[in-house]
């Protein structure tokens, strides 16, 4: 943490030593609070251990929690206690962020709080540490910046800023880390500026931070009396760092160990000892050899300690060659389709930072061969100067190998950048940002990294998008296009968009031709205008770049400039490319649909309403190749004709039939949220013809369809009952099968945002009802539902636990799977491999099961599902649930 006195002769950047426990009852001052925290047991510290000297309200709750370096020294001792790398949690969209997960794999009994809530912790701890010191300046009346990786995407920085809101910091603005590590050596060189860039063109800048490595490309341009400094290219969000190589470290260690595998609560221990231990081994003055100790839990604390051994040399072969392997420019990023996932985080696949540098630079090459005026195609484009950040360049060792790399690519060295405190130059950097924002300092212009652009025609063969914000845009300055849409309100509307990094200027309101190399589809912008009025209104868009990095664009009413309208982007996204035009006979068969649920729709004959599903297909073809735009606009005409659903059995039935197929899974393409939103409204009002079993059957169905669609609340309530249902019965009732036991169940096994506890408690009803004879062996596809490893949609911290999901494979191992067709896919869902060895069975249950499928002859699919970390293909997507996927929309997990 630094800060300027505003109000002070030249303004000089300080550092605010941060006050923390040390040790029990121990505060002092250090310049850096670690951003863990430490849960402690009951008992375990007494209040004057844990006492501030300020009274520190924890915005996640927990009592007696501690931050900062105790909480790190009391992490690498204490297993399962320690929240860590909550910047990783905050951009990982696999987990449900705003939930209580961390520590990540804490026993049962350890109070847990959110990423948001973790983060919220740290900041409120720096505000009250400043509002101690500096009780007449409240920090929230500041003018504060708050760094964040660059390749944090809207979402994360969304949630950073509301951590930031839960600590009492209400306004503050964000700036890319590094872009700050470059602030902070304009302000060391603010002096001698011009001439320390004289020869410089093109900086990189290279963050690798614990758990993100940050890739940026900063323009130096000759000015009239200091150089010009334009950031032009910004690399993809990679979550890879020294957390990964800690992670290395500590998967050698573990297999020095013995014993049985480390759980998640040892492995984050382990994990502290051997971020240690790297720091050791990677100085200038390394020992030959550091012990790493693992203690035990509980009343094992020191009888169950084990200890391994690192030498100099392994350490520095396995962070070096494997993190900064000399290849050549043209290799690329390697893995397996799907990223490594370790201690509940999804790491890159290819820790080799060199090859993720390649692709980066080939990326951007038409931006770099500019910069540096090159236009030679038969080398790489190299930047000529380059800035190292991090804690992981706090040694030589890694920072030579790197730019040993870049000089060989580039033929010459690089001029590098001094960076004497990594772990400060950021603070100081984002200080010396807002001085610049003053006039005092150079500043590093170039606006948004990227042109937006708004797709205005969706032919199939040309697609043509005009221009939102063009590329160099600067913050917080309004552009306003000079053309007029049309907007329509109280319903649906969504923007396609697509960003480009060309180099080409285009202008506001241009339109060009958009060719799939160039431009990159982006989550639609897609709301419901809410207005008195419906209807459309000619409305111009007006579009800026804001403070926080994101694109913000209005509608404007033209004849009444005061009526505006805010457009957000929908986050969890759609496939772009499924968005094509409508069949050419949609109009006949919406009006087929109208016929049997329109306002005026006649009586028709019992016979009629049987042959619709046919019709529409005659007139769409295989309802199996209805794309999911088609699908979404039919959803909108069954749903207009939501109440003559009840016109009879019939009517009733078909369409809860057509109306789930057309909204499946009930996520992934813009504003089904919205949809599934409406459609839940109905679900108080039950069946009609409850008495017909087929329609009973179809309203599971149809909820079973949606699930994916359906938030927490929602499918809680669809569990109380379901639960009911599936209760065995008992007495004489017990020889009766219940009607829609499959459908029930099947709707169960795709609940996925329950709780681990009601997961649990559904999967054991199954198995009672499983254990009697004659019941639907189809129940397994649910209990293996239940207890999948890795969830189609939801969080990963609501699946059951490993241990529950070994008892139930091991029932499932125990059939013959001759006999029971489900059981084979049950036993690849219980024991599929996540890479998170939270959630993950044990390597010898897993081989039972390999051994089992493959003896069955079952898919290889399955198979690699249980060898490998691997993402589902469109069958088993279909098979997870239920039926198949709409065409186009890809299911990613």
């Amino acid at each position: 943490m630094a800060y300027a006195d505003l109000k002070a002769a030249g303004a000089a950047i300080r550092l605010f030593p941060i006050q923390q426990l040390i040790a029990p009852g121990a505060v002092a001052a250090r310049p850096l609070l670690p951003s863990v925290r430490y849960h402690p047991t009951d008992g375990e510290l007494a209040a004057a251990d844990v006492r501030l000297p300020w009274d520190f309200i924890d915005p996640g709750a927990v009592p007696d929690v501690v931050l900062g370096e105790l909480a790190r020294e009391r992490g690498s001792r204490t297993p399962g206690r320690l929240v860590a790398s909550a910047k990783s949690w905050l951009s990982h969209a696999g987990v449900d962020r705003m939930a209580p997960i961390l520590p990540w794999g804490a026993a049962e009994g350890v109070a847990r709080v959110s990423p948001v809530m973790a983060t919220a912790s740290y900041l409120a701890h720096l505000a009250a540490a400043w509002n101690h010191h500096f009780p007449r300046y409240p920090l929230a009346q500041q003018d504060v910046v708050l760094t964040v990786p660059a390749s944090f995407d809207e979402g994360a920085r969304v949630l950073t800023i509301g951590a930031a809101r839960l600590a009492g910091l209400p306004q503050l603005r964000l700036l890319e880390e590094p872009q700050a590590a470059c602030y902070d050596w304009l302000y060391r060189h603010r002096a001698e500026v011009a001439t320390d860039l004289s020869d410089a063109r093109l900086l990189l800048v290279c963050d690798v931070g614990g758990g993100t490595t940050d890739l940026t490309l900063i323009q130096i341009e000759s000015g009239e009396a200091e150089p010009r400094l334009t950031r032009i290219g910004v690399g993809e969000h990679l979550m890879l760092g020294g957390d990964n190589m800690d992670l290395t470290l500590a998967r050698t260690v573990e297999a020095r160990l013995g014993g049985a595998r480390l759980n998640a609560g040892e492995l984050s221990q382990l994990l502290q000892q051997c971020r240690n231990a790297k720091e050791r081994l990677l100085a200038a003055d390394a020992p030959a050899q550091v012990a790493v100790t693992v203690l035990g839990g509980g009343a094992r604390l020191i009888g169950g300690a084990r200890s391994a051994e690192l030498s100099r040399d392994e350490a520095r072969s396995l962070l070096v060659d494997g993190f900064m392997p000399l290849v050549q420019p043209t290799e690329r990023p390697q893995g397996r389709r799907a990223a490594v996932v370790e201690f509940g985080l999804p790491y890159a696949a290819d820790p080799a930072i060199s090859r993720h540098l390649a692709a980066f630079f080939s990326q951007h090459t038409d931006v770099v061969q500019q910069a540096l005026g090159e236009t030679a195609a038969d080398r790489a484009a190299i930047p000529d100067a380059i800035l190292l950040n991090g804690g992981v360049f706090h040694g030589s060792v890694l920072a030579d190998r790197l730019l040993e790399l870049l000089s060989d690519w580039r033929g010459a060295p690089l001029q590098r950048l001094d960076n004497p405190e990594p772990d400060l130059a950021v603070a100081r950097g984002a200080v010396a940002y807002g001085l610049a924002r003053r006039g005092q300092g150079v500043r590093i212009g170039g606006g948004s990294a990227r042109s937006y652009f708004l797709l205005i025609d969706a032919d199939r063969d040309r697609k043509q998008g005009v221009c939102l914000l063009p590329r160099g845009a600067e913050e917080g300055k309004p552009i306003r296009l000079e053309r007029t849409f049309s907007l329509r309100l109280g319903a649906p509307v969504q923007f396609h968009l697509l960003s480009s990094t060309s180099d080409k200027v285009y202008q506001p309101g241009e339109v060009v031709t958009l060719v799939a190399e160039v431009f990159t589809p982006l989550p639609p912008i897609a709301t419901v205008i809410d207005s008195e009025t419906t209807g459309e209104v000619p409305v111009q868009l007006v579009t800026q770049l804001t403070e926080v990095g994101t694109l913000d664009v209005e509608c404007v009413a033209v004849d009444e400039p005061a009526r505006r309208w805010q457009l957000a982007f929908q986050l969890r996204g759609s496939d772009t490319a499924t968005l094509a035009r409508l069949h050419p006979r949609f109009s006949e068969a919406a009006a087929r649909l109208e016929r049997f649920y329109g306002a005026r729709a006649p009586d028709v004959e019992q016979k009629e309403i049987k042959g619709l599903r046919a019709e529409l297909e005659r007139l769409l073809g295989k309802r199996e190749s209805w794309e999911t735009p088609l699908l979404r606009e039919l959803f909108s005409v069954l749903w207009a004709g939501a109440r003559r659903r009840r016109r009879s059995a019939e009517h009733e039935r078909l369409w809860f039939s057509l109306t789930g197929y057309c909204l499946r899974p009930g996520f992934g393409y813009p504003l089904d949220d919205w949809r599934v939103g409406q459609l839940w409204a109905l679900y108080e009002q039950g069946v009609q013809y409850g008495q017909d079993a087929q329609n009973r059957s179809e309203w599971w169905t149809l909820w079973r369809r949606v699930a994916g669609g359906l938030d927490r609340i929602a499918q809680w309530r669809l569990s109380d009952d379901l639960m009911a249902e599936l209760r065995p019965l008992t007495g004489k009732a017990a020889k009766d099968k219940t009607p829609g036991i499959d459908d029930m169940a099947r709707l169960a096994g795709v609940l996925e945002r329950l709780s681990t506890p009601r997961k649990i408690k559904l999967g054991q009803l199954l198995l009672e009802r499983l254990a009697r004879k004659g019941e639907s062996p189809q129940l397994w596809w649910a209990v293996g539902r239940l207890g999948t490893r890795v969830p189609a949609y939801g969080s990963a911290h609501d699946v059951v636990p490993a241990a529950t999901a070994a008892a139930w494979v091991e029932q499932v191992l125990a059939l013959d799977w001759r006999a029971i067709a489900p059981a084979p896919f049950a036993a690849a869902l219980l024991a599929r491999l996540s890479g998170d060895r939270e959630r993950d069975l044990d390597e010898a249950l897993r081989a039972q099961v390999s051994q089992r499928l493959r003896a069955a002859k079952a898919p290889a699919s399955w198979l690699r599902m249980v060898e490998d970390v691997v993402e589902l293909d469109e069958a088993d997507a279909g098979r997870v649930f239920g039926e198949t996927l709409p065409p186009g929309l890809r299911l990613v997990g």
